[in-house]
C-alpha cells in the first residue's frame, strides 16, 4: 500500500509548501487537492508543477475531488461537466491515474435521481477513459442515496468500466449505514483509492468534516478495514484527508511528519 497525504490537511497552505514539506517528512505520494492546484495555475505552468515533482521525488496517484455531476441541471450542469473536462486534462497531463468523483446526489431520491447518477457516471467514466484516467467513486453518508458501501460497490458492478471503481472513505463509510461485513465487498478490480481520518468523542450523526482527526486516533474501528485491505493485496494509495481547521494552523512540515508517521502505524509499515 502506498502511504499518501491528501494537501486539504493544510489546506491553507501554498500548493509548492505543500510538495516541499511533505517530502521533507518523508512522504513520498501525495494526493493533490484539486482547488490548490488551480490556484497555483493562475501564475504559474503545468512545467513547474512537473519539476517540483521530480525535484521532490514525489508521485501523484490521485487527484480530489470533482463534485456537482449528478445534482445540477441546465447551465450549472453544464458548467460542471466543462470543470470535469478541464480536469481530466490536468490528470492527464500530470500522469495523475485517479480521479476523486463525489457521489453528491441531494434531494428526493426518484428513479429520475438514479438514472441520472448512473447515467452521469456512466458518462464520466467513458470521458475519463480517454484521458487515461480511472474514476474513483465516493459514496458519501449524507446522501440521498449510495451513500454506503452496498449500493456504491453494486452501481459500479452495473456500469461495468473498467476505469469506474471506488474511493473508500473511511469517514462515510463509519458515519453512513455501511456495515462492517460490506467491506467483503472490496475487491482489486473496484477499489481504486482509499482515504483514512478519525473521529474522538462524537456521535456518529452529528459527526462532521471538521472533527476529523488522525487515524488511530479517535474512535473508528480501523482494523477490519486494514485487514480486507491486506486480505485483498491492494496495492494502491491510502492517504490521510482530513478538513479540520484545528489542523490547518499546523505548518505542512509539522504536520507531514506525524500523520505519514501515524498512517505508517496503522497500515503496518515500517518508517524508511
Amino acid at each position: 500500500m502506498l502511504a499518501t497525504l491528501s494537501q486539504v490537511c493544510t489546506l491553507h497552505a501554498p500548493f509548492e509548501k505543500d510538495l516541499e514539506d511533505y517530502a521533507a517528512g518523508a512522504c513520498r505520494a501525495v494526493e493533490l487537492w484539486l482547488g490548490k492546484l488551480e490556484t497555483y495555475l493562475q501564475s504559474h505552468s503545468l512545467r513547474q508543477v512537473r519539476e517540483l515533482v521530480a525535484e521532490y521525488q514525489l508521485s501523484l496517484p490521485a487527484a480530489s475531488y470533482q463534485g456537482g455531476l449528478f445534482v445540477a441541471e441546465g447551465a450549472a450542469r453544464d458548467a460542471h461537466w466543462a470543470h470535469f473536462q478541464r480536469r481530466l486534462q490536468l490528470c492527464e497531463e500530470l500522469d495523475i491515474r485517479t480521479l476523486i468523483v463525489a457521489g453528491d446526489l441531494a434531494g428526493p431520491l426518484d428513479s429520475a435521481a438514479f438514472d441520472r447518477l448512473r447515467d452521469s457516471l456512466h458518462e464520466a467514466a467513458e470521458r475519463a477513459v480517454a484521458r487515461g484516467v480511472r474514476l474513483a467513486f465516493e459514496f458519501q453518508a449524507g446522501a440521498s442515496f449510495a451513500n454506503n458501501l452496498q449500493t456504491a460497490a453494486s452501481l459500479i458492478a452495473e456500469i461495468s468500466k473498467p476505469n469506474l471503481g471506488i474511493c473508500l472513505d473511511a469517514f462515510h463509510f463509519y458515519n453512513g449505514p455501511s456495515k462492517t461485513e460490506d467491506l467483503g465487498l472490496l475487491t482489486t478490480e473496484n477499489l481504486f483509492h482509499v482515504q483514512l481520518s478519525d473521529v474522538a468523542g462524537v456521535p456518529r450523526e452529528w459527526a462532521k468534516d471538521a472533527d476529523r482527526i488522525l487515524p488511530g486516533d479517535g474512535d473508528f474501528p480501523l482494523a477490519p478495514l486494514i485487514k480486507r485491505l491486506q486480505t485483498i493485496a491492494y496495492e494502491g494509495a491510502v492517504s490521510v484527508e482530513l478538513m479540520n481547521p484545528q489542523m490547518w494552523q499546523i505548518s505542512p512540515r509539522q504536520f507531514g511528519e506525524i500523520a505519514i508517521t501515524a498512517l505508517r502505524k496503522i497500515l503496518g509499515q515500517a518508517q524508511n
